[in-house]
């Protein structure tokens, strides 16, 4: 009789074993993280604008008309991440163009011939290139909205930012001397503008349940620039400037963004549930 208590009592411990299941739960990640991003940038000819002090419209002087569209934009991210998938953010980003200077030639009448050359020293043409630089730097909030529960930390994202923006010309001359557009003469025609910056981010996030490398974003930048002109005389036949420039300037850009994320510290744990 014992003997058979005994193995009923172990064919129902065998039984309970195997009808046992387990549940794990995936946590959020708490971290820093700092990424690396590139992209694309296009600037708004409808929704950018200049006013002069009187409040009457400038012509020819936003973004979009001073340099040809796209802009190449990179830089990096230092973003801190909550359980609660609420992130801080730290980034700063350069923008340019390749030679993309609109109407050089209107703009700089007094330096270049009819030929539309700058003649350098040796008489020859100096083969100025001119192109646009910017440069951001902004603080921001936002949060992940996860998905799947089988990853609360991947899914749809949106960030609000804000910040220091600066934009000029630059201009890159050959071997051949031309002194009417270097150094401080170089200053009367670069047009920079430093000023405040917001931007708003919608995209997607990934960070892998296991692997360190395999964590990126992908987002939609909507940026807006109030700026000003920083130099004390600015020439530009174009605009009908010969002196300060005491405009103030609205840009509106688009940006399309890829980051690679590393965090620094954590990984996601599992809370297990037996029954």
């Amino acid at each position: 009789m014992k003997k058979t208590i005994h193995i009923l009592t172990l064919l129902l411990a065998l039984t309970g074993t195997i009808g046992a299941q387990e549940i794990h739960h995936l946590d959020t990640i708490q971290a820093p993280i700092v990424g690396f991003h590139v992209g694309g940038m296009v600037p708004s000819d409808r929704l950018s604008w200049g006013r002069t002090p009187d409040g009457d419209k400038v012509t020819s002087g936003s973004m979009f008309d001073l340099y040809k569209p796209p802009y190449l934009n990179f830089g990096l991210d230092f973003i801190y991440k909550f359980h609660n998938n609420w992130m801080l953010s730290f980034d700063g980003n350069l923008f340019f163009g390749n030679d993309n200077l609109r109407d050089r030639v209107a703009r700089m009448d007094n330096i270049f011939t009819q030929d539309s050359i700058i003649v350098g020293t040796n008489g020859t043409d100096a083969t100025v290139t001119c192109y646009n630089r910017g440069l951001a730097f902004k603080v921001g909030a936002g949060k992940l909205f996860p998905l799947s529960s089988q990853n609360p930390n991947a899914g749809l994202f949106g960030k609000i930012a804000a910040g220091w923006v600066q934009h000029q010309s630059v201009f890159f001359i050959n071997e051949v001397n031309a002194p009417q557009i270097d150094g401080d003469y170089a200053l009367l025609y670069d047009h920079q503008r430093r000023g405040f910056t917001l931007n708003e981010s919608f995209g997607y996030m990934f960070m892998s349940n296991h692997r360190l490398l395999a964590n990126f974003y992908v987002a939609l930048e909507l940026n807006q620039y109030w700026m000003h002109s920083t130099r004390d005389y600015i020439l530009d036949h174009k605009m009908g400037l010969h002196g300060p420039d005491k405009n103030k300037y609205f840009d509106f850009s688009y940006s399309l963004k890829l980051c690679w994320m590393i965090p620094l510290t954590g990984k996601p744990s599992y809370d297990y549930y037996y029954f």
